[in-house]
């Protein structure tokens, strides 16, 4: 894995701390993002995606002018590219929580994989009346992207800027998920990611 170095570690935490979110280029090299795009591909084959839903519980239901990717939550029997990187994101998880006591205890991650023509409208990745996804992050499985592809990530500030973050394959995107308002721009190509949250027990913010 590219980032076994502390300062790599040190710029996520001091995006958080600062601006509340951090980007971490060649995060994978590019061998490990074509491992993985392949274990979706072979997921995808089996019919293990399935169109993504908006709500929580017995509200759940497909709107694809709001949300348009296809999903596969990461669970056994898992690919050996997909254990190695569990195990990358598990050292995170505890490096954040040695430096900034996040409280973070597991990991939810799902692939997303966007047909042209497809995005998200803007949200945020908390759940009503529910604290306990703490940190977003958004993992990207893309060869070559270009501007003129779209399919960006928004991710909006309190003062109503914004900034546009594109889906290169490798880059690492994680944010503090409370009041984060984001959206996926509509992507020209298809567009594939690992997607997830580091869960809390409750919501805390950063100290």
């Amino acid at each position: 894995m590219i980032i076994d170095d502390a300062l790599r570690y040190d710029g996520l935490l001091a995006g958080l701390r600062g601006e509340g979110m951090a980007v971490c280029d060649r995060f994978l090299a590019a061998s490990e993002v074509d491992a993985l795009a392949n274990c979706a591909r072979t997921r995808r084959q089996r019919g293990g995606f399935a169109a993504a839903r908006i709500g929580a519980d017995r509200m759940l239901q497909r709107r694809e002018e709001i949300r348009g990717d296809a999903t596969c939550w990461l669970s056994e029997p898992l690919f050996e590219p997909e254990r190695e990187l569990l195990v990358l994101l598990e050292d995170l998880r505890l490096r954040l929580n040695r430096a900034a006591l996040l409280g973070l205890f597991e990991l939810e991650l799902h692939y997303a994989w966007y047909p042209p023509g497809a995005g998200y409208a803007r949200h945020v990745d908390q759940l009503q009346r529910r604290g306990e996804r703490r940190v977003s992050m958004a993992l990207y499985l893309n060869d070559r992207w270009a501007e003129s592809d779209g399919g960006a990530l928004r991710l909006f500030g309190d003062d109503g800027r914004f900034r546009d973050i594109e889906p290169e394959g490798g880059r690492l995107v994680i944010f503090l998920t409370e009041r984060r308002e984001h959206a996926v721009m509509p992507t020209r190509r298809p567009r594939l990611s690992l997607t997830g949250w580091y869960r809390g027990r409750e919501a805390m913010p950063l100290r």
